[in-house]
């Protein structure tokens, strides 16, 4: 996908993963070690290809990240460590394995590839974004998908800071330290700016509906869900619910602030 990110795309694919989990196998040019980025869930037949393409390109994986603790990216870590011997890495010590935590703002180097760690908060509240400064690439995660719009994960996952990472995101395409958003499920993002200038609009569009939900009687998530998520796909009503959940905890905030 760029000079230095290859896709391996998990075989999961459902109405919340899209095709599938993106697990990305990064390596720098001429180099001998690979950083694996979300391996995905517990399937050896993916693991397998995973290391597979490693291998083809004459490297071997020397450390694991996660952008974020979800099963669909996380649940094959400690397999994955155990086949690779590689630490896993990532902001909830919970996930490490022989490695120490990350942290916005961290800097990796692998075989000499260059990762910065960007703290993006928000789908969950260990939501992690890794920047290839080399190829002016951004692995989201699920913070921006490939294709339609995300969950904020109530109770871990809050608006506010969910806003934020957006437009965080935002500023780093418009002083061109970004040009492609490499996601976490779907297909490659070659229009970033455009694509964040989307997700905050859209974000607060649902959110205007929900406050007119509010204001129309409706009391419960799953009432709102009902008037404001009616265009979507009914599977995906439990995961609206709890973006909804978000939004209603956003705006309590912001009354009593």
């Amino acid at each position: 996908m760029t000079a230095r990110a290859t896709l391996v795309l998990a075989p999961n694919p459902s109405a919340m993963t899209l095709d599938g989990t993106n697990t990305w196998v990064l390596i720098e040019p001429g180099s001998h070690e690979a950083l694996v980025v979300d391996p995905g869930p517990l399937h050896e037949g993916h693991l397998a290809a995973v290391l597979e393409h490693v291998d083809a390109a004459g490297a071997r994986v020397t450390s694991i990240a996660l952008t974020h603790g979800h099963p669909d990216h996380a649940e094959a870590a400690r397999r994955f460590a155990e086949l690779t011997r590689a630490p896993v890495r990532a902001l909830d010590p919970a996930y490490c394995l022989g490695s120490a935590a990350l942290g916005g703002g961290d800097v990796l180097m692998i075989g000499g590839l260059e990762v910065r760690v960007v703290s993006t908060r928000g789908h969950t509240g260990d939501s992690l974004s890794f920047l290839i400064p080399a190829d002016r690439a951004l692995l989201t995660g699920d913070t921006v998908l490939g294709r339609g719009t995300t969950v904020v994960a109530h109770p871990d996952g809050r608006l506010a800071d969910y806003f934020d990472s957006l437009r965080l995101i935002r500023r780093m395409t418009e002083t061109q330290a970004v040009g492609v958003i490499l996601p976490g499920h779907g297909p490659v993002v070659t229009e970033p700016k455009a694509a964040v200038e989307f997700y905050l609009t859209h974000r607060a569009a649902r959110l205007a509906q929900v406050e007119a939900a509010l204001e129309a009687g409706d009391r419960t998530a799953d009432q709102i869900v009902r008037r404001v998520y009616a265009d979507i796909d009914p599977r995906l009503w439990p995961a609206a619910e709890l973006s909804v959940l978000a939004q209603l905890e956003y705006l309590n905030r912001r009354r009593n602030t």
